[in-house]
């Protein structure tokens, strides 16, 4: 519930009670007052509570006051993480914490916290391990009254320290117990600390770990005769340092080694200082020089930057170093082995980077780069709505014809995906683009130049049209047909052209209320002529078009009757010639329903209508019956083919295709069982 951020003062009433019994328990970043936390963990035998950047609304104080509220608590709660509470002047909390007489490690990083709260924690009488990382301490003396206890101790960025470095020494000497010391910075402040504790041999005889990542003055040299002396040691943080180069700390064997030489280092040092940004920073931008040419999919190494993403989002230096990551272990075939809910979580990410920081050209590029994968927009759940609105929105604003180019294409395939309420509220909320989309093809078509940004700014408008009205009136509105005339002169003998911008204007001629602006004497022409074309997708969609001009009727038809006539018994013959249903055509294989179908299947007076449906339908079915013959069942569809069946007035043409596709949804389900809802017709009597 921390996670998903679902943690507030109406949720956590379920744990009030004694329905469950809580031992540990993780509030971080809840939404939650000090009432409310108070009735809800309180009462439970907790040994474990972190409560990490849980909101403003409570205190330190409210935490350890409702905590000591239980005796239990007081005596037996182990481990208590208080890090980013709260930063408030506001807020000087009561020395309180000797209260909490069972506790074993505090971590309380991020906060005011001063040199009198150290010496009340320092106190307890079982504390072992303590994070007093980025406070307010500017003397650590008060350490010396655990010294016989203290077995582990981090203070990273203790930034108000006035110690001189013989004086802090001088501390630690005392610390004979210490497993574990972290003194690591992140270069903002000059201290020779680091190199000074290495040259120590009387100091820290039982450590195990040592953290001087970020330290300047470090060498190889002086990090290895300190570990020979304590040869258990078991790691040492070197990142962000100039120490780590040496075959003695590659961090492969029983030492582990946080750093930037290689790839063990930079993922020890992703796994350690997940929660602080400028060593996620630093050893991102290590990762992204290593993975430049990566071979093999290391999904282990895309979980760490997922992980980093996700603590800095508002970060721009992280964001930036990880969404160039994520291209690299993500890029070409490497996204193939890649588990899907991974790349959910990180394409969730790369949106969010997009919209935290929409003006970023290089973060952006980053972003879309990695999304132009195929795996990604076609296998891997994620809201694709809201993709395509951040994608449309930057192509509306930005003319960068590399960025363009990806944004077009991650546009085109995101349109077929979403559905057609979506669709349609793009289209309304994103009016723009439609015009932006048509302004690229004007450009290419005058340049007479046939790149992908072209391709995918057809098949962009093309699926962004499907199933919606209010786009095609976008369309119509800003030229679009004018344009697509042009598209089909200026480029008379590409199929692969002239198929999507006719799959597009078979888009706009399923609209009923746009159909009388494609009744245009030179367009009907060109679609009578490209009906007669080899290429069986460019023949398929203009004889849609056509077949959808001619089910409006006699009445509502503008041109000649001459040449409606005409198109009629084209139409009819064309069909026919078509090579059914050998021929596999991509583009009919994405239909989101049969609706603009069922009109022209009740189309009798025109079999050359009927027959057009009939063979599209019987197209997708063959193909692939699973998810088609399941539409038609669903959609209610069945009823219209049985009436095609059953009717006197059915050509013999129209009724074989017909016959066809129910004996392939009758097959179907034989395999996956009739609906209950539909019952199998009974054949009318013709006496």
């Amino acid at each position: 519930m921390a996670f998903h951020g679902l943690l507030n003062d109406g949720t956590v009433g379920i744990f009030r009670g004694n329905q469950m019994r809580l031992k540990r328990a993780c509030i971080r970043k809840a939404k939650i007052s000090a009432v409310a936390f108070r009735k809800a963990f309180c009462h439970h035998k907790l040994v474990e509570l972190d409560a990490t950047g849980v909101n403003a609304d409570i205190t330190i104080t409210d935490i350890i006051s409702g905590l000591g509220s239980n005796k239990w608590i007081q005596q037996n709660l182990q481990c208590l993480v208080l890090n980013s509470l709260t930063l408030s002047l506001e807020d000087p909390y009561e020395r309180c914490f000797n209260q909490l007489s069972g506790l074993r490690a505090l971590s309380i990083t991020n906060v005011l916290f001063y040199n009198e709260d150290l010496a009340d924690v320092a106190s307890l009488p079982r504390l072992e391990s303590l994070d007093i990382s980025n406070t307010s301490v500017t003397d650590i003396t008060a350490l010396l009254t655990c010294k016989d206890q203290l077995k582990s101790l981090t203070m990273h960025h203790l930034k108000c320290l006035k110690m001189t470095t013989t004086q802090i020494l001088d501390v630690l000497r005392e610390l004979k117990y210490l497993n574990h010391l972290d003194i690591s910075d992140d270069k903002q402040f000059t201290s020779d600390i680091a190199l000074r504790l290495l040259e120590q041999k009387d100091i820290l005889p039982n450590l195990l770990s040592l953290d001087i990542s970020g330290r300047k003055h470090v060498t190889d040299e002086a990090v290895e005769a300190f570990i020979q002396q304590r040869p258990t040691m078991q790691f040492v943080g070197l990142l962000a340092t100039d120490a780590g180069y040496s075959e003695f700390l590659t961090g492969e064997g029983n030492l582990k080694v946080s750093g930037e030489a290689n790839e063990t280092q930079i993922s020890e040092a992703l796994k350690r200082y997940s929660e602080r940004a400028f060593f996620v920073r630093e050893a991102l931008f290590h990762l992204f020089s290593l993975t430049h040419i990566m071979e093999k999919t290391k999904p282990e190494i895309l979980k760490l930057v997922v992980i980093g993403m996700r603590n800095h989002p508002l970060n721009l230096p992280v964001q930036l170093a990880a969404s160039a990551c994520v291209f690299n272990l993500t890029k070409q075939d490497l996204a193939a082995g890649m588990p899907v809910r991974l790349l959910a979580d990180v394409t969730h990410l790369l949106l969010k980077a997009m919209e935290h920081f929409p003006n970023h050209q290089q973060l952006q590029k980053n972003c879309l780069l990695s999304l132009c994968s195929d795996r990604i927009l076609q296998d891997v759940p994620f809201n694709r709505f809201e993709a395509a609105k951040l994608v449309m929105q930057w192509l509306s604003n930005h003319e960068n014809q590399n960025m363009q180019r990806m944004a077009v294409n991650i546009s085109s395939i995101l349109a077929l995906k979403l559905s057609s309420e979506q669709t349609a509220q793009l289209s309304a909320e994103l009016y723009v683009v439609v015009g932006e989309l048509l302004e690229i093809v004007e450009q290419k078509t005058n340049l007479n130049e046939v790149d992908t940004t072209f391709m995918f700014t057809l098949s962009a408008l093309w699926n962004l049209t499907d199933e919606s009205p209010t786009t095609c009136r976008h369309f119509i509105d800003n030229q679009g047909l004018e344009l697509f005339m042009r598209v089909l002169e200026c480029f008379p003998s590409d199929s692969s052209i002239q198929h999507k911008v006719l799959g597009l204007l078979n888009n706009v001629a399923e609209v009923r209320e746009l159909q009388y602006k494609l009744m245009w004497k030179d367009f009907i022409d060109c679609l009578s002529e490209l009906l007669c074309s080899a290429e069986i997708e460019v023949s398929f969609f203009s004889a849609g078009i056509i077949a959808h001009l001619l089910s409006r009727g006699e009445q509502a038809w503008t041109l000649s009757q001459i040449q409606r006539k005409s198109l009629i018994e084209q139409l009819h013959s064309t069909i026919l010639k078509w090579p059914t249903p050998k021929c596999k055509m991509v583009a009919l294989l994405a239909y989101r329903s049969f609706s603009p179908f069922y009109l022209l299947l009740d189309c009798f007076t025109i079999p050359g209508v009927q027959l057009w449906a009939v063979w599209a339908i019987q197209h997708v079915c063959c193909k692939t019956p699973a998810r088609y013959c399941s539409m038609l069942i669903e959609e209610g569809g069945l009823q219209h083919l049985y009436d095609i069946k059953e009717s006197n007035q059915t050509d013999p043409d129209v009724l074989q295709i017909n016959s066809a596709i129910l004996d392939t949804v009758e097959t179907h389900m034989m395999y996956y069982g009739r609906p209950k809802f539909l019952k199998k017709p009974q054949t009318k009597s013709n006496g």
